[in-house]
């Protein structure tokens, strides 16, 4: 039942988004001043790097949550590129940023066909509980 209810929370959310999107269209500047924006970037390459790495370990270790952490990891590197290529000036601040989204793209794909895989042969390393995420 509580699943059931999580459900219609996240439709529903889907829902008054889209209203909240025309007022964020129709009322933010087309630029702005940022503070901390070296934070910012790295930060999301601290998150996408503690993804890659969360995701390898509990992979190597056959835990099948390595799926969720590979799930997580594919959206911070679509989120990297998304801000790599709308925040980039023009000309060869631009190429660079495609040229980094090429890389995340790679990323994300290879961490959602992770997350997708169905390997039901491995077994869970030892001392690991079975998940029912297999």
């Amino acid at each position: 039942m509580g699943g059931k209810w999580a459900l219609v929370l996240l439709g529903s959310s889907a829902v008054l988004l889209v209203p909240w999107m025309v007022v964020l269209a129709m009322t933010l500047p087309g630029s702005a001043q940022v503070d901390n924006w070296p934070l910012a970037w790295i930060g999301l390459d601290v998150l996408m790097a503690a993804g890659c790495a969360a995701t390898a370990l509990l992979g190597l270790r056959a835990d099948p949550r390595a799926r969720l952490t590979a799930s997580a990891t594919a959206s911070a590197a679509v989120l990297d590129a998304w801000f790599d290529i709308t925040t980039a000036g023009t000309g060869a601040p631009l190429a660079e940023a495609l040229l980094c989204a090429v890389a995340e793209a790679a990323l994300a794909g290879a961490c959602v066909h992770f997350a997708l895989a169905t390997d039901r042969h491995r077994r869970p390393a030892v001392g690991t509980k079975p998940s029912p995420l297999r």
